[in-house]
């Protein structure tokens, strides 16, 4: 892992004022009209600092969704590769967890790389959350915490470049990120309701 020999111990839920949600308030009726579009220098900011980020991508990624998994253990459910694992070090070394947490950093770093052009975010925002919702049926609310969980890695892991300032740009692109994705929920006819994940 980054920076460390063995995974964090568990942490409570990010706080609200990291990723502007209340547990139990995170469905697809909370979305609202439209993503809040990034500035220039906002753009700049996200770009800068997740050049450092992704030097250590996988080994970030893992960090991730290792936190991920032990404070939000529901979220396995939709993973029958690894929903067994409970100890976070048979976490680090499950292969399939490193394959998902390369394609998360991946994903991720499409929409950075392409911040420029909103409809290349858009389209790629879109097939995430389409598959997620058709293809895995993964309830929209773990976006959310996924989210808060990564500003959170990002934020303890790299404090040096992830100031107050850069983590609310954070959180307004990843805001843009769940909006995007829940959109496609809505276009896909989600109408899964519940708070299993809270």
């Amino acid at each position: 892992m980054s920076r460390r020999e063995s995974p964090p111990p568990p942490s409570p839920p990010p706080t609200p004022q990291l990723i502007g949600v209340r547990r139990a308030e995170v469905e697809c009726d909370d979305r609202p009209e439209r993503a809040e579009p990034l500035s220039d220098a906002e753009r700049e900011i996200i770009q800068d600092t997740w050049g450092h980020v992704y030097k250590n991508c996988e080994d970030v990624g893992v960090s991730v969704l290792i936190r991920f998994f032990v404070n939000f253990p529901s979220a396995k459910q939709y993973f029958s590769q690894f929903q067994d694992m409970e100890d976070p070090e048979e976490m680090e070394r499950s292969s399939q967890l490193r394959h998902h947490a390369r394609r998360v950093m991946n994903a991720i770093n499409t929409v950075v790389e392409n911040l420029h052009d909103p409809e290349k975010v858009s389209s790629v925002l879109a097939l995430v959350g389409k598959a997620h919702a058709i293809k895995h049926k993964v309830e929209p609310m773990y976006f959310k915490i996924l989210s808060g969980v990564m500003l959170e890695v990002l934020s303890e892991d790299f404090p040096e470049f992830f100031t107050a300032e850069v983590q609310l740009v954070w959180t307004k692109l990843m805001g843009a990120v769940y909006w995007h994705v829940t959109g496609a929920y809505t276009e896909a006819g989600w109408l899964q309701v519940s708070s299993s994940a809270v």
